[in-house]
């Protein structure tokens, strides 16, 4: 499933800190906007990690699920349509 992950942080370090982490769950689509392809155990997980990175009076951190049927159907301008992360990769 494609998770979205939007955030609004005012604070420079805590935003920086997020945002690298996020780099290792999904795939950075805009500044504040993360797609991720997670299946429902790595979303809890990812859920729980966020909450420990940011302050939640002061911090704004959404996780929008998108059915594979919905995904198929989005429409882009400018860059690519959401795609799953490779199964495998050679080195």
């Amino acid at each position: 499933m494609l998770v979205l992950v939007v955030y609004d942080i005012p604070n420079d370090k805590r935003r920086t800190k997020l945002s690298n982490f996020l780099e290792g769950y999904g795939r950075r689509v805009q500044f504040s906007v993360f797609e991720c392809f997670l299946n429902l155990d790595e979303m809890g997980e990812l859920y729980e990690r966020v909450k420990k990175l940011v302050k939640p009076a002061e911090d704004n951190v959404r996780f929008y699920w998108i059915s594979q049927e919905a995904v198929s159907r989005v429409l882009t301008i400018g860059g690519e349509s959401p795609q799953p992360p490779p199964k495998y990769y050679v080195i």
